[in-house]
C-alpha cells in the first residue's frame, strides 16, 4: 500500500505549493513508510509515499516516462503486468521492474482507453507535461482509496486519504471507483461497466461450480504476487478460510516467474483476531491446522479496543458503526503483523455481497431483488469493507489484498443464476460457494458450512456489548435528542454513532468530509432499500448480525 499526493491546475506560486505539498504526504507516510518521492514542474507536483512490495530495489515512484512527458504517482498493484507488457503495440524500454509502471506505456499507446485492462486495485495520478493535462483514476470497486477537494485558491488536490486535504482544501469528496478523470476532456467519465449489473442479463444463466472454483484459485494465486514477505488474515469464517487455503496450495513457488523457482518465503503464516475464546478463533485454529499455515492468535482486552477507537476513526476516516466495531480488532491486530516484518496479507473482503452472504439475505423476496441488492451492496462497498481492510491495515503499513474481488472472478461469480444464491430449499447462505469448493481436502466440513459471523460479532460478542455499555456513560440523553441541530448530516440515532461522530469531526471538520460517510439505517449489513423486504426490518435496524434474530444461529 502508498500514499500518493498531487496538486494540479496549479494556480499560485509552485515554490510555496511544493513545501507545503511535502507537508501534506507526509500525513500519508503510514500508508508507505519505505521511501518518499515528489516531482513538480510549474504546473503540477506529485507526491508518493512507498510501501516496497514488487520490485523493492528500484521501484520509487513517481515513475517518469523515458520521453521524461509522462509523470506517474500510483497506489496499487497491477496483477497482469506481464501480460499487458506483452501485449503493447510496440516495445518500451523500461526503467524498473515494477507492475504499475505498465501504465506508462499503456497510456502513451492508447490514451485513455486502457484502464479497464488493468487487472488489480488501484489509484493514479497520470501527468502528462507535453499536453499539460492529467489522468487521474481508481480502480473497479475501489479496493484502493481516493479524495479530491480544491483550496481557496481553486489549486486542485487529490490524495489517497482525507487527512492530507483538510487542512488546507474547503471542500473534500471521494473520487467514485471505476472512473476516470481525464483533464483534456474535463469529463468524469465511468469506465468500469459490466453486463451482469442488470438482473436481466444473468435471469437465465446457468451455474458452473467448477468454472467458479477455478476462476477464484487463479484469484488468489494472481494476488500473491510479491518480493517481500507476506500472510493471511483466517477469522475461521468461509471466506477468509477459503482464501488461506488456496494460498496455501500456492505457497511453495514464485508465482512472478510462473512457479519455475522457489518462493523466496515458502512458509505461509496466518493470524486470527479476538478476545479470548471468541468463535473466531477456535474455527480459525481448526483451518490452520489442516492447511498448515504457521498459525498466531492474537488476543486483545476490551480496554484495549476501546483505547484504539479514537485512532482507528482517524485513519479509517469514517464515522459508520459497523465499520468501526469490525475495524478495531484489525486495526490491532495488523499492529502484531507488522512487528513480525510481514508487509503484505490476503483478506475475505467481497464475498458476501457477491454471494448475498449477510444473514438478511434469507428474507430476499424473489431472485431479481436478491441479485439487485449484490448489485448495490458491490457498487457501494468502497464506502464499508474495502476502505476497512484498506486503511485498518495501510495505517500499520501493511497492504491487504483481496481476491474477491478480482475482476475477472468477479464476472464469473456474478454471471451466476441469481436463484442458485439463494438461501431457499433448506440452502444457506453462499450455499453455491460452499458447494464448490466442498471436495473434502480444501477445508473442514464444519468450517465449509459454517454460518455467517460478522467480524464486529465474531471476534467476541462481549466487545460489541461492552462498547455500548462505554458510550452509555459518555454520551447523554439530552445530546441524542438534539443530535440533529448539531449534525445535520447523516444525523446519528444511537449514543454509539453520537461517539463516533463527535470524534470524526474534531479530525475533519468540514462537512464535506462528513458527506464522504455513508448514512443511514441497517440491519445486519443491509442497504437502505433491502429493508423493504420484511417490516420487522424497520423496526430492528442494527448492523450487528445478532439483530437477525430469526436466522442467526441455525445451520
Amino acid at each position: 500500500m502508498c500514499g500518493i499526493f498531487g496538486i494540479l491546475d496549479i494556480k499560485t506560486d509552485v515554490t510555496e505549493l511544493r513545501t507545503q505539498a511535502l507537508e501534506l504526504a507526509k500525513s500519508l507516510r503510514h500508508r508507505g513508510p519505505d521511501w518518499s518521492g515528489i516531482w513538480n514542474n510549474d504546473n503540477a507536483i506529485l507526491c508518493h509515499e512507498r510501501l516496497a512490495i514488487v520490485d523493492v530495489d528500484t521501484g520509487a515512484q513517481p515513475l517518469i516516462s523515458r520521453n521524461n512527458n509522462h509523470i506517474l504517482a500510483v497506489n496499487g498493484e497491477i496483477y497482469n503486468h506481464k501480460a499487458l507488457e506483452k501485449g503493447l503495440k510496440a516495445p518500451y524500454d523500461f526503467r524498473t521492474k515494477s507492475d504499475c509502471e505498465v501504465i506508462l506505456p499503456l497510456y502513451e499507446q492508447r490514451g485513455v482507453d486502457f484502464i479497464d485492462d488493468l487487472q488489480g486495485m488501484f489509484a493514479f495520478i497520470l501527468y502528462d507535461a507535453e499536453q499539460d493535462t492529467y489522468l487521474i483514476a481508481r480502480d473497479h470497486i475501489g479496493i484502493i482509496p481516493l479524495y479530491t477537494g480544491f483550496d481557496e485558491h481553486g489549486n486542485f488536490y487529490v490524495a489517497s486519504e482525507m487527512k492530507a486535504l483538510v487542512p488546507v482544501c474547503k471542500t473534500v469528496q471521494e473520487f467514485p471507483p471505476g472512473h476516470y478523470l481525464w483533464s483534456k476532456t474535463g469529463e468524469l467519465k465511468r469506465y468500469y461497466q459490466r453486463d451482469w449489473m442488470d438482473y436481466d442479463a444473468v435471469e437465465n444463466n446457468s451455474s458452473d461450480l467448477n468454472e467458479l472454483k477455478q476462476a477464484f484459485e487463479q484469484a488468489v494465486k494472481s494476488h500473491l504476487m510479491s518480493d517481500v514477505p507476506y500472510a493471511v488474515l483466517l477469522s475461521g469464517g468461509l471466506d477468509s478460510s477459503l482464501v488461506s487455503a488456496v494460498a496455501a496450495k500456492y505457497v511453495a513457488k514464485r508465482v512472478e516467474d510462473e512457479d519455475r523457482t522457489d518462493a523466496w518465503w515458502p512458509r505461509l503464516h496466518s493470524f486470527a483476531v479476538g478476545l479470548e475464546g471468541a468463535p473466531d478463533l477456535l474455527a480459525a485454529k481448526k483451518v490452520a491446522d489442516m492447511i498448515g499455515t504457521v498459525h498466531h492468535e492474537i488476543h486483545f482486552t476490551i480496554q484495549e479496543g476501546l483505547d484504539a477507537i479514537r485512532d482507528v476513526i482517524y485513519f479509517l476516516e469514517t464515522y459508520d458503526v459497523t465499520t468501526i466495531r469490525a475495524a478495531t480488532p484489525m486495526y490491532l491486530m495488523t499492529r502484531k503483523i507488522k512487528a513480525m516484518g510481514i508487509k503484505m496479507v490476503l483478506s475475505g473482503e467481497g464475498s458476501d455481497e457477491i454471494f448475498g452472504g449477510y444473514l438478511y439475505f434469507h428474507k430476499a423476496p424473489n431472485a431479481r431483488e436478491f441479485h439487485e441488492e449484490t448489485v448495490r451492496k458491490l457498487e457501494r462497498l468502497h464506502m464499508f469493507d474495502c476502505a476497512r481492510a484498506n486503511k485498518a491495515t495501510s495505517a500499520w503499513g501493511v497492504e491487504a489484498r483481496v481476491p474477491f474481488l478480482d475482476k475477472h472472478f468477479m464476472d464469473v461469480a456474478m454471471r451466476l443464476n441469481p436463484k442458485d444464491k439463494m438461501c431457499i430449499d433448506g440452502k444457506m447462505e453462499k450455499w453455491i460457494l460452499r458447494k464448490a469448493f466442498d471436495d473434502g481436502d480444501t477445508l473442514p466440513a464444519e468450517v465449509l458450512w459454517r454460518q455467517k459471523e460478522q467480524f464486529g460479532d465474531g471476534v467476541g460478542y462481549s466487545w460489541i456489548d461492552s462498547i455500548r455499555d462505554f458510550v452509555e456513560g459518555e454520551i447523554s440523553d439530552q445530546q441524542l435528542a438534539t443530535a440533529e441541530f448539531r449534525f445535520p448530516v447523516n444525523t446519528p440515532d444511537t449514543k454509539e454513532g453520537y461517539f463516533y461522530r463527535t470524534i470524526f469531526e474534531g479530525y475533519f471538520p468540514q462537512e464535506s468530509a462528513a458527506r464522504c460517510v455513508p448514512g443511514g439505517k441497517s440491519i445486519a449489513c443491509s442497504t437502505v432499500e433491502a429493508l423493504e423486504w420484511d417490516e420487522s426490518f424497520k423496526q430492528n435496524a442494527d448492523p450487528s448480525g445478532r439483530s437477525m434474530t430469526g436466522v442467526h444461529g441455525k445451520q
